[in-house]
């Protein structure tokens, strides 16, 4: 392992802080969400929310989404490839995918660019902000937000010249250099942005047995273009264009659980993405608003992988799934403007229509037999919402959405299945603004996530489809500012409880192989706290934390397999019962920062499917930033006293030569401890 022997030294100097010198101000940003149907500041729209900054993610050296999500309470990660790719909200999510398609519960958006399937595109350059959204969002998005969203957006192009330079360096010889240039290509009229970006990296294993250090390498390459035009002052037309080029290693497991590989044959996780958003902002009139998104996707993802993790003669496996994705959406929406509320000037309104088709399809060759499948989807919704203002305080939230859901899978194992529902959520809440500071609300709302496709032909034919997973979920919070907005406290209660939930099995057959399904296991609850706060508690210091608080339990559960354990009760997989944050900023100079933070999570099983458990942990991480004029020169460290964490496990058997007479926890470990410098300017 390539460890900087200056680790521990510079580990102690960025907790270090000296005497707080001449200072300057600094204001707690009022952030804007832009994942609901107007604009609206973090603290004015009514939901449970993280929204982590540009300035965050700088500070952490952070290159991908699976760096940050530790910032957001009840948020977790499945990792089982090269970066963190599969999310859960609250106990509910995806936590990987092999050979059959997958409709995930947690949506993904960037730029307005659904990426619910495909993790990996979650790269951080010039990504402007990361909106996590906990709990249903029927309404606004559908089947693919039975558990949340989590939405990114880049950074806008302004009507002045501005280029940002960024370059990095890190132990494990990683090295990023990245630049973005924006500005007016016609003075008010229209405007660019564009920006690539590179990062490299040999990664945090080492194969003993080829004698390499990078077979878990990074190798990502980010290209974006924005251009907007400004026809006239009432029209906007943005076009996001995103081209993504990732060639990632994958040896992420060993049999005696260390960062030492012995695999002959290591596997890559690789992704190579063009897509582009085409959308439109038209104020008729006083009274309506026009909009539209148009996006395309197209991604070529090859993962695999050396199924035996060894370089054993008598038994070589190897696993490559070759998957083309190809998605499409057209979505049309009128928003009353302030001339056009309704019901005697008292509610505004939005209504839309939504159509999205998704192609996946997989070429499996692998030693356990190969397999081409194609899983065809098309979504077509219709949705609305109405803010009724019952008083100057008080506002009613109406919203539903119906969604015709298609789906068409077929194989060559002569699997043929055609599948089709009618789906409807939404939403009912109260706002009540109790004064300037302080906005308090509740909300029941309806969530779902269609049903799907087994494609196991070894499966008994009633459990080659499974149905649709519908949760209810009621939510009370409190948004507040207090000592004339110097402290933002926001907190939120949930109880939520899932009707057919859709959970994965996963059976352990002899020889490494599993026998893999998705069924309605029946029902359970999800409920806690979600907690936060943000304290500019002078000029010179700044304090936040979150914390989360979870219970995610089965309350019936019909096994499978019914010689595997009971899980009635027990706790839903990769559903921690506490996460945690605190952290602080000190501006020791009008030039120095110093930031420093922990977080943790309880610990959490990995499956449903045996009892193996991620333990308990706590990292700790930290930077010091020196800002000259233009320039910025970041020194940052994560995970600073190199604990050892989990993304991802299994249980099972995969020792020679019986493969089924030792059944064995296998984990794949979370980043250890980096240090790295990050140079940037500014003009």
């Amino acid at each position: 392992m390539k460890r900087s022997p200056l680790a521990v030294a510079v580990t102690t100097a960025l907790f270090s802080v000296t005497a707080i010198a001449e200072v300057t101000p600094a204001d707690l940003p009022a952030m804007i969400v832009s994942a609901d149907f107007r604009p609206n500041t973090a603290q004015e729209t009514p939901v449970s929310l993280t929204q982590i900054d540009n300035d965050v993610i700088e500070s952490r050296g952070a290159q991908h989404l699976d760096d940050v999500l530790n910032l957001a309470p009840n948020v977790n990660v499945s990792s089982g490839a090269a970066r963190g790719q599969y999310f859960q909200i609250r106990g509910i999510g995806e936590r990987s995918q092999f050979s059959a398609p997958i409709n995930p519960s947690v949506g993904l958006l960037i730029d307005g660019i659904d990426f619910s399937r495909t993790g990996g595109a979650a790269t951080l350059f010039d990504i402007e902000s990361v909106e996590i959204l906990r709990g249903p969002q029927g309404t606004k998005f559908g089947t693919n937000a039975l558990a949340g969203v989590i939405n990114m957006k880049s950074t806008e192009p302004t009507n002045e010249l501005d280029m940002h330079f960024e370059t990095g360096i890190a132990e494990y010889n990683t090295r990023n250099v990245g630049i973005a240039v924006g500005g007016p290509l016609v003075k008010d009229t229209l405007l660019g942005r564009f920006s690539v970006y590179s990062h490299q990296s040999d990664g945090y294993m080492d194969n003993d047995y080829l004698g390499r250090d990078n077979v878990q390498n990074h190798d990502e390459v980010t290209a974006r273009g924005h251009l907007k035009w400004l026809v006239n002052s009432d029209l906007t037309v943005d076009l996001n264009l995103l081209h993504i080029n990732i060639d990632n290693g994958y040896d992420a497991f060993t049999l005696d659980n260390s960062r030492n590989s012995l695999s002959d044959m290591p596997g890559e996780d690789a992704q190579n993405t063009n897509a582009f958003a085409l959308k439109t902002d038209y104020r008729v009139n006083s009274a309506l608003q026009l909009q539209s998104n148009v996006t395309y996707v197209q991604s070529d993802l090859k993962y695999s992988y050396d199924a035996d993790w060894s370089n054993v003669p008598t038994f070589n496996a190897f696993e490559e799934f070759n998957r083309d994705r190809e998605n499409y959406s057209v979505e049309l929406k009128a928003l009353s403007n302030e001339d056009g509320w309704i019901f005697g000037d008292t509610t505004e309104w939005a209504v839309g229509i939504y159509f999205l088709s998704q192609d996946e399809e997989l070429d499996l060759n692998s030693d356990f037999g190969n397999l081409d499948n194609d899983y065809e989807t098309e979504n077509t919704a219709l949705f609305g919402q109405l803010d009724t203002h019952l008083t100057e305080k008080l506002t009613l939230i109406t919203g539903l959405r119906v969604e015709y859901f298609d789906a068409d899978y077929k194989d060559s194992s002569n699997l043929n299945i055609d599948t089709s529902e009618r789906l409807f959520g939404g939403k009912l809440g109260l706002n009540y603004q109790l004064n300037d500071d302080h906005l308090a609300y509740t909300s029941l709302s309806r969530g779902y996530k269609s049903g799907g496709v087994n494609n196991n032909d070894a499966l008994p034919e009633n459990e080659r489809e499974f149905d649709t997973e519908y949760m209810w979920s009621m939510e009370t919070g409190l948004k507040s500012s207090w000592l004339d907005g110097d402290l933002i406290t926001n907190i939120a209660a949930f109880y939520s409880i899932r009707r057919d939930a859709q959970v994965k099995s996963s059976v352990a057959l002899l020889g490494g192989e599993f026998k893999d399904s998705i069924i309605n296991a029946g029902r359970g609850k999800n409920y806690g706290l979600e907690a936060d706060f943000d304290w500019l508690i002078n000029d010179d210091l700044r304090l936040f934390g979150a914390v989360g608080l979870l219970r995610a339990v089965f309350d019936e559960y019909d096994n499978p397999n019914p010689d595997s354990i009971n899980v009635e009760g027990r706790r839903q997989a990769h559903a921690p019962n506490y996460q945690f944050t605190l952290g602080t900023e000190i501006y020791l100079t009008s030039e120095w920062t110093v930031r420093a933070n922990m977080e943790g999570k309880d610990d959490f099983y990995f499956s449903n499917s045996h009892s193996s458990k991620s333990g308990s942990y706590v990292i700790y991480n930290a930077s010091a930033t020196y800002q000259k004029e233009n320039w910025k020169f970041t020194l940052w460290g994560r995970n600073l006293f190199d604990k050892d964490y989990y993304t991802r496990g299994f249980f099972f058997d995969n020792t020679p030569p019986n493969y089924e007479d030792n059944p064995t926890t296998y984990k794949q470990y979370g980043d250890p401890r980096v240090i790295g410098m990050t140079v940037s300017y500014d003009y």
